[in-house]
């Protein structure tokens, strides 16, 4: 098994093997035709497929996937608050937190696991990986847009692909909300936390609505409607 970076979170963790991606993806080939110094015309790198339209070329050699280094579990948490923990020590650098995010995916069995083209590994989450800390809205009724911002500043609006969710606490039997920032691999999407001012904030600009027959309260977004909770009886008919 080869050494796996992600343990080095010191060296910037996951930088090492993701940077050497990106770079070597980000190269660009120079231009079809163009001269060297001494004159000469360079010498393409490709070669016309009957694939590719007219016109277009595609690379004579197309590398295989690479496959990641498993790593098993690593020392990494992801605290409720969405603090980050290495060997029990914060993480307080925000780049590299937003580093460590960029690379987070989901499994179909709803495990966390940091992943590169390099290497692979599991991390605990206690939680939810993201919370979302500020809210923005324009508009109103069906045409109200809500737009979030999490811890490691990505932003994404609710509706269809970002819909909001509320599950009651079995420990405090208080309403915690969520919002998927993006889909796993399987069933379990990787969701943000919605803070406690920010649902205060949803809570504001929540309406009354009957669906199914139950009185209850939520908010619009992007065309869609969200239940925060039931009204209760003496509230419905308001």
């Amino acid at each position: 098994m080869g050494q796996c970076y992600l343990y080095q979170a010191g060296e910037c963790g996951t930088a090492r093997g993701w940077g050497e991606y990106v770079n070597e993806a980000s190269k660009s080939r120079p231009p079809q035709g163009a001269g060297h110094a001494d004159g000469g015309q360079s010498h393409s790198t490709v070669r016309p497929t009957p694939l590719a339209p007219a016109g277009i070329e595609l690379p004579s050699v197309i590398r295989p996937k690479r496959v990641p280094t498993e790593c098993g579990d690593l020392p990494f948490v992801i605290r409720r608050d969405a603090s980050w923990l290495y060997r029990g020590t914060p993480i307080n650098r925000k780049e590299l937190v937003c580093l460590f995010a960029s690379v987070l995916k989901r499994e179909p069995d709803g495990s966390f696991w940091l992943e590169t083209p390099a290497e692979r590994g599991r991390i605990e989450v206690v939680d939810a990986p993201f919370l979302a800390v500020e809210l923005d809205w324009k508009g109103d009724g069906a045409n109200q847009v809500l737009s979030f911002r999490s811890n490691v500043d990505e932003i994404f609006t609710a509706g269809p692909e970002h819909p909001i969710r509320v599950s009651m606490d079995i420990m405090t039997c208080e309403p915690t909300p969520y919002i998927i920032v993006r889909p796993g691999k399987g069933r379990w999407p990787i969701e943000a936390r919605i803070g406690r001012a920010v649902y205060y904030e949803l809570v504001a600009l929540a309406v009354p609505r009957e669906i199914d027959g139950r009185q209850v309260l939520g908010v619009w977004s992007s065309g869609s409607f969200f239940v925060l909770g039931e009204l209760p009886p003496e509230d419905a008919e308001c």
